[in-house]
């Protein structure tokens, strides 16, 4: 049996005006190629690099948001290797001196928090884009120069759901901290993923696959799930795996042979000449940190002890800023009515913005709506199958519950004369069921059923059950 040592490195582009070391517009995606460049990310000679102060800063805030230490002094280096989208023929990174090391994430992963580890955090520029079209390659620099942070981990992760909860928990952060949008899809975070197997738990083997350039969450859970199965086959055959870096096969998790993997040697890094060390004094990093908000590992298990949420409905919670913000809202004052009103919100209500392609603010669905159903569930005036309906009502009208109940008469029956009345109407027009029920008292759910529909849900079901018994007996 083998054990799965894992570990990442995440590529994030920050929100940022400008490029990492020039002025031009880093928003290039969807942009004629080659439309957002000038001498400095297109590595002509004698151009000089100047560094973005707010990729910088926001590079030291998600050092911070993942618990790392800044370094007092830091620098960026060049690390050379060739490649036609890298037109110095090295890209600016940092390699000994990171912004940020040594910190870590914690992520629920089958209702367990666990902690794992970042080894570092640092800014550097993106590469250009390489599109091979047959026998040739055009070049697209418009990306060259794009800032880009990395954070590294600790190879902690010994399964594709730790994985896969890991990188949803650093999106949540990043997003919440306003460092980045995030947007896989523009290419705003990327993946890529060192994996191995070893015979014996943390004892690390003395190869590692790295795969490339991960563009989904799930997407990356795919390929680990797909090198377990190459690697753990091949191993068991007898075959001695060697370092090597490998690609993927569109987005269906398997993966490619490329190349045989470099090692830092082989990138001669050295201190970028162009640009001084960077100085970090204490003042910077405090006013820094006090930007942070409260994070959302932090905030899930606040609202679990403050509210007594059921922790799977508050991670449902805090990774939608738009249904969090409703909670929030929904939350004041009203802590007695706050878990059911919940239920409504991540279940029924949700269900009805997605049907509908309708965004959670600017629905006509309020919060206050929320917790006054809940108020007319809770006190008999409605029963839940109404309440689905009166939410219907509202979400499409804007009206309020009370307004819904009220104009469409959908209280529930209290008139037990009107009720015993369509109780004798349904055992009449079933006389084969009241024979049944004779041999089998269990035929009555049908009958009960069918009261239930000819009051529309508004029949207590305990009363009708009541009736039944009496009038049948």
């Amino acid at each position: 049996m083998y054990q799965p040592i894992i570990g990442l490195e995440i590529h994030l582009q920050p929100k940022t005006k400008s490029k990492m070391f020039c002025g031009c517009d880093a928003a290039y995606f969807g942009s004629k190629p080659n439309t957002h460049t000038c001498p400095v990310c297109l590595g002509l000679p004698g151009a000089l690099p100047v560094p973005n102060r707010e990729a910088i800063e926001k590079c030291i805030k998600l050092a911070l948001a993942l618990n790392c230490t800044i370094s007092e002094e830091s620098k960026f280096d060049r690390k050379n290797y060739f490649y036609p989208d890298l037109p110095k023929g090295y890209q600016i990174s940092q390699y000994d001196e990171p912004i940020g090391r040594g910190g870590f994430v914690e992520a629920d992963v089958d209702r367990d928090a666990k902690r794992f580890r970042i080894t570092r955090v640092h800014a550097e520029e993106d590469t250009g884009k390489s599109l091979h079209q047959g026998d040739k390659t055009l070049l697209d620099f418009n990306k060259s120069g794009v800032p880009l942070l990395e954070i590294v981990t600790e190879p902690d992760f010994t399964s594709s759901e730790e994985v896969e909860a890991f990188a949803k928990r650093l999106r949540q952060i990043v997003r919440y901290c306003g460092i980045s949008d995030a947007d896989m899809e523009k290419g705003q975070m990327r993946f890529e993923l060192n994996i191995s197997l070893s015979q014996h738990a943390n004892e690390l083997p003395d190869y590692k696959i790295e795969v490339k350039n991960i563009g989904s969450i799930s997407v990356l859970k795919r390929v680990i799930e797909f090198e377990i199965k190459r690697q753990s086959g091949l191993l068991e055959k007898g075959e001695k795996l060697t370092q090597e870096t490998r690609g993927l096969k569109d987005m269906t998790g398997e993966t490619l042979s490329q190349r045989t993997k470099e090692t830092s040697a082989d990138y001669r890094y050295f201190p970028e000449p162009d640009i001084p060390k960077m100085v970090f004094d204490s003042g910077l990093i405090e006013k820094i940190k006090a930007e942070i908000p409260e994070l959302p590992q932090e905030k899930k298990w606040r609202y679990v002890d403050e509210y007594k949420l059921d922790p799977d409905t508050v991670e449902v919670l805090v990774a939608n800023r738009s249904l969090l913000a409703f909670f929030d809202e929904m939350a004041k004052g009203n802590n007695e009515l706050i878990v059911e009103a919940t239920k409504w919100l991540v279940g029924d209500l949700r269900r009805l913005t997605k049907a509908h392609g309708v965004k959670l603010e600017d629905s006509k669905v309020k919060p206050e709506h929320l917790i006054e159903l809940v108020s007319l569930l809770n006190e008999g005036k409605i029963k839940s199958a109404i309440a689905k309906e009166v939410l219907t009502k509202v979400f499409e009208t804007g009206k309020s519950p009370i307004d819904i109940v009220e104009e469409y008469s959908m209280t529930v029956i209290e008139n037990s004369d009107e009720l015993e009345e369509v109780v004798k109407k349904v055992i009449d027009a079933n006389p084969k069921i009241v024979d049944d029920y004779k041999k089998n008292p269990n035929a009555a759910q049908f009958l009960l059923g069918q009261v239930m529909k000819e009051t529309k849900g508004q029949a207590d079901p305990l009363v009708v059950k009541e009736l039944l018994g009496e009038i049948l007996e």
